[in-house]
C-alpha cells in the first residue's frame, strides 16, 4: 500500500520541478520578479448550475430560497422546528468545487456558514433537540466520506463512522446521508464500507456501480448494526425514521443499475433504471415494498399527516412525468428537481434545480493548492513544446458527444480554432508531431459502442488544412501517442474478450507502415514520456480494477505503478517527466451514486505521483468527477 498526501490537508510544499520559465512560455508570458500562481488545468463533470427553490407541497408558490444565488447550493433540509435550512454551498469566489454546509432561515434571511474545512462536506441534517448537526465530510485520512457530527453552540466536531488512516483502503469504504431517531439517539445512514469495487460493462466500463446498505448506529458512533444486505444485488439508500421511530423509509434498487441511474443528462434516459421505496422494521429488519411500476424513485419522506412521498427522478418514455409524488396519488413540484426535503408540519418543500452545460475553456474553479490556480478544461488537453500551443478534445459535455471535435488554442484559451470533425464519429485524445505541424487522434466510435463498432488512427495538420487516416484496423483503434522521435505512434486495440491478439497496445512505425504489438493485455491511454524512454498506460486486471503501469517503447519492462482497489486511470506525464498525473478511486463515492447526474465515475479525483510511484498526492477534494489535470504554468518565486 502507499500512503497519500492530500495537498489541501498538508503544510504546502514547494513548486514542481520542472522550471517557471517553461510555463511562463506556455502563457506567452515574460518570467516577472514578482511570485505569481501557476495555472492547472483540469476537467470536471458534474452540473454547472444548481439553485435552491422553496415552494408550498402542491407545488405552487416556488421562489428561489436564496437572495444572492452565488455559486452552487444543493442538498438541503429543515430544522426540525422549521426555522431554519441547511445546506450545501460551493459559494468560494474562486470557483466551484469546494463543498460546505451553511444554514439559511426560511425567509431567505440570516445567512451563516457552518463548516469551514477544504474537505468536502454535505447532507447535512439537524437533531430533533437542534443542538446537534449530522453531515458527510471527506476530512481526515485518505478522504473517503464519514459521518460526522458538529455540536452547533461549541462547533466542536466528532467523526463517527472513521479514522485519520492515510492507507487506501481494501474496499469500498463510504457513509452516507445521515437521519436522525425522532429521539435523537440514533443515527440511520447508508454505506458502502467491505463492498468490492464492481463495474458496469462487467468491468470494462466507464464507470462503477455502487452497492450500498442501511446502517444504525448511537449518535455517539457506537452500537453499528447493519440493517440491509447488498448480496450485492441490490442497493438501499437515503433512509429516514418514521414518527415513532419504529420504521426506516429509504428506496431500493438492483445495484448493476446504479450506473444508468446517475446518468441524466447524457442522452439515454438514466438507461431506463428502476427502483422502489421500501420500508423497514428496524427491529427485525423486516422489509416492505411501497411502491411498484417503472421510474428511478429516490427521496422518500414520511410526512406528518400519514402519507409518504418520493421524487421521481427519471422515467422511461412512456412512464409518469419526473417530480414529486405522494402516496395518495397527488402530486408537487414537477420537472428535473433533486433532493426535495419536507417542513415539519409537511405544507412546504425545498429543493434545487440544476443546469448541465459546458464551462468555457478555462473556467476558474476552487484551488487546493495556493500555489496553483485550478481551471477547466475540456478533454484530453495536450501541450507541444516546441510552440506552447494546446490541443484538444471539444467533448462538449454533457458526455457522449458522438461527433466530438478536435481544437486548437493557446493555453489560456485563446487563438482557438477547429481542426477536425466529421459527423460519422467523434475524434478523441489528439497527440502532437514533435515539431507540432501534426495531429493524431482516434476517431470513430468509442466508450460504450467501441465494441461494436470501427474507429482508427487518423491525423491532421494543426491548421486544420488536411488531414489523413493512418490505420485501416479490423477492430477498434484510437487513443495515440506520438513519439518525441516524430517515427513512431502508440495505440490502442479494442477487439474481443476471447481473443487476445485484438487487444492492448500496437506501435505505428510511420515510415514504413509497420505496426508492431506491445501488450495484449486491456491496455488504454497510452502517453510517452517527454524524453522517450517510457510509455505510461491504464490496464484492466483480472479483477476489473484499473492500475496504472509504465514499459519501455519496445514494450519491455512492464512494471505496475498502482495497487489500490477501483480504478488508478487516465494516467499522463507531467512537462519534464518527472511525475505521473493520473485520476483515482481511492477516496471513493461521495454520494450514493443514484443520486448523481451526468457523472459516469462521480469518484474519480485528481492525483500526483513520482514517475516510479512513490510521493502520491491529492490535488482534487470535491463531490465530482475531476480528471486529466496538467500544469500549464508554474508558480514564480519572490
Amino acid at each position: 500500500m502507499c500512503r497519500i498526501s492530500n495537498v489541501f490537508h498538508r503544510k504546502r510544499g514547494q513548486a514542481p520541478k520542472f522550471a517557471a520559465l517553461f510555463g511562463a512560455l506556455m502563457w506567452g508570458l515574460a518570467p516577472v520578479a514578482s511570485a505569481e500562481k501557476g495555472v492547472m488545468l483540469m476537467n470536471r463533470i458534474g452540473p454547472s448550475s444548481m439553485e435552491l427553490y422553496i415552494a408550498n407541497a402542491d407545488g405552487s408558490d416556488e421562489r428561489p430560497l436564496l437572495r444572492d444565488a452565488v455559486g452552487l447550493n444543493y442538498d438541503a433540509s429543515f430544522s426540525p422546528d422549521g426555522q431554519w435550512i441547511v445546506f450545501t454551498s460551493e459559494r468560494d469566489p474562486e470557483g466551484h468545487g469546494q463543498a460546505d454546509i451553511w444554514r439559511i432561515r426560511v425567509d431567505g434571511t440570516g445567512l451563516e456558514r457552518l463548516t469551514s474545512d477544504t474537505a468536502m462536506d454535505d447532507a447535512a441534517v439537524i437533531s430533533p433537540d437542534g443542538t446537534r448537526m449530522a453531515y458527510v465530510s471527506t476530512k481526515g485520512g485518505i478522504g473517503t466520506t464519514n459521518i460526522w457530527v458538529m455540536d452547533l453552540n461549541t462547533r466542536q466536531e466528532r467523526n463517527l463512522t472513521g479514522n485519520d488512516s492515510n492507507e487506501p483502503p481494501p474496499t469500498m469504504n463510504g457513509n452516507f446521508r445521515p437521519a436522525w431517531s425522532p429521539d435523537g439517539e440514533w443515527i440511520a445512514f447508508s454505506s458502502d464500507r467491505g463492498e468490492k469495487w464492481i463495474g458496469a460493462e462487467t468491468g470494462a466500463g466507464a464507470g462503477h456501480s455502487h452497492p450500498t446498505s442501511l446502517y444504525l448506529m448511537k449518535s455517539d458512533g457506537t452500537q453499528v448494526r447493519r440493517l440491509t444486505q447488498t448480496t450485492p444485488q441490490t442497493a438501499q439508500g437515503q433512509p429516514r425514521f418514521s414518527a415513532d421511530g419504529s420504521k426506516l423509509i429509504a428506496y431500493e434498487i438492483p445495484t448493476n443499475e446504479t450506473f444508468g441511474a446517475r446518468m441524466w443528462g447524457f442522452g439515454i434516459a438514466m438507461l431506463n433504471s428502476t427502483s422502489q421505496i421500501i420500508e423497514i422494521d428496524v427491529q427485525s429488519g423486516e422489509k416492505k415494498v411501497l411502491t411498484s411500476g417503472p421510474g428511478l424513485k429516490t427521496d422518500p419522506h414520511y410526512l406528518p399527516d400519514g402519507r409518504f412521498a418520493y421524487l421521481i427522478k427519471a422515467t422511461p418514455k412512456d412512464g409518469p412525468e419526473p417530480g414529486i409524488v405522494y402516496s395518495d396519488g397527488k402530486r408537487g413540484p414537477s420537472g428535473i428537481l433533486r433532493n426535495p426535503s419536507w417542513s415539519p408540519d409537511g405544507s412546504k418543500v425545498v429543493y434545487y434545480r440544476f443546469g448541465a452545460t459546458n464551462r468555457p475553456q478555462n473556467t476558474q474553479l476552487y484551488s487546493w493548492d495556493d500555489r496553483y490556480e485550478y481551471r477547466y478544461s475540456d478533454v484530453f488537453q495536450t501541450i507541444c513544446p516546441a510552440n506552447g500551443r494546446m490541443a484538444i478534445t471539444d467533448l462538449d459535455f454533457p458526455f457522449g458527444n458522438p461527433t466530438a471535435s478536435i481544437s486548437v488554442m493557446d493555453v489560456d484559451g485563446s487563438n482557438r480554432i477547429k481542426v477536425f470533425q466529421r459527423e460519422d464519429g467523434a475524434a478523441l485524445m489528439p497527440t502532437w508531431s514533435p515539431d507540432c505541424e501534426w495531429i493524431a487522434f482516434g476517431f470513430g466510435t468509442f466508450f460504450g459502442g467501441r465494441g461494436f463498432a470501427p474507429a482508427n488512427v487518423f491525423i491532421v495538420k494543426a491548421d486544420g488544412s488536411e488531414s489523413r487516416q493512418l490505420t485501416f484496423s479490423e477492430v477498434n483503434a484510437g487513443f495515440p501517442a506520438w513519439h518525441p522521435d516524430g517515427k513512431t505512434l502508440i495505440y490502442r486495440v479494442w477487439g474481443r474478450e476471447d481473443v487476445p491478439e485484438q487487444r492492448g497496445l500496437r506501435a505505428l512505425n510511420l515510415e514504413d507502415g509497420s505496426v508492431t504489438v506491445l501488450t495484449t493485455e486491456w491496455d488504454n491511454f497510452p502517453f510517452i514520456s517527454p524524453s522517450g524512454d517510457r510509455v505510461v498506460f491504464t490496464r484492466r486486471m483480472p479483477d476489473f480494477d484499473f492500475e496504472v503501469f509504465t514499459m519501455n517503447p519496445d514494450g519491455s519492462d512492464v512494471t505496475r505503478l498502482t495497487y489500490t482497489a477501483g480504478a488508478d486511470a487516465h494516467a499522463t506525464w507531467s512537462a519534464d517527466g518527472s511525475e505521473i498525473w493520473f485520476e483515482s478511486s481511492r477516496s471513493g463515492f461521495k454520494d450514493e451514486a443514484s443520486l448523481y447526474d451526468i457523472s459516469p465515475q462521480p469518484y474519480a479525483q485528481v492525483f500526483l505521483m513520482n514517475r516510479d510511484g512513490s510521493n502520491v498526492r491529492q490535488l482534487t477534494n470535491s463531490k465530482w468527477e475531476d480528471s486529466m489535470g496538467v500544469y500549464v504554468k508554474a508558480p514564480t518565486a519572490d
